[in-house]
């Protein structure tokens, strides 16, 4: 889980990064971010894939140009995404970076433009977009690998499974209604929308997968 999240904001920074729109602050800010969840899943066993991860993205702290650390970023993902791949399958570990990335990406760029007013406000949209189909993609593809259960006890964690779900993409809409306001409030708002989508899009990524083994549960 730890390494899903981390590709997805090592990827989504990288995006960021490419399209230049941020100095060197924000990008030092989405690499730790990276390392922070990286750091703690290869030390728990996510295999060396996600050390390499572990060790691009360190690299990407030093470089101060946005194009290689652009390069860098998205290959720290990339190596991050294989982790979580092997640990938790292909599908969901892809479903879950553009969902977790997205809404993640979304939140700490809305944060940076509180502290930078002239970012294009389009950038926060992209993301903002990519959030809300990450949520919709994992989802299909939990359900798809059977992760919604209605028989017995866990039923009941079926239901809070789709309610925070539904409760992630309608925050994101929420961010995306909000980023269409103008002015400086329609940010803020849309930032703090993200804040609490992050909060209960983890839940979601996290319960979504438990969910795949009904016995973990009980």
């Amino acid at each position: 889980m730890l390494a899903t999240w981390a590709a997805g904001v090592g990827l989504s920074g990288a995006v960021v990064a490419w399209w230049q729109i941020v100095g060197r602050g924000f990008r030092a800010l989405s690499a730790m971010v990276v390392l922070l969840l990286a750091v703690p899943a290869a030390a728990a066993g996510a295999g060396a894939a996600a050390w390499v991860g572990c060790g691009l993205m360190a690299l990407g702290l030093l470089v101060r140009r946005p194009e290689p650390h652009a390069v860098l970023s998205a290959a720290a993902g990339g190596a991050l995404l294989v982790a979580a791949a092997i640990e938790g399958g292909v599908l969901p570990a892809l479903t879950g970076s553009i969902f977790l990335g997205g809404v993640t990406g979304e939140m700490l760029l809305g944060h940076w433009y509180l502290v930078d007013p002239t970012l294009p406000r389009p950038a926060l949209r992209r993301i903002a977009l990519a959030g809300g189909a990450g949520v919709a993609a994992d989802v299909i593809a939990l359900v798809a690998l059977g992760a919604i259960p209605w028989l017995g006890g866990d039923a009941v964690a079926g239901i809070g499974y789709l309610v925070l779900a539904a409760t992630s993409a309608l925050l994101m809409v929420g961010v995306w209604s909000a980023l269409g306001e103008r002015g400086y409030s329609g940010v803020m708002s849309a930032t703090g929308l993200s804040y609490l989508a992050v909060l209960t899009g983890a839940g979601t990524a996290v319960l979504g997968r438990l969910l795949l083994d009904p016995p973990v549960l009980g």
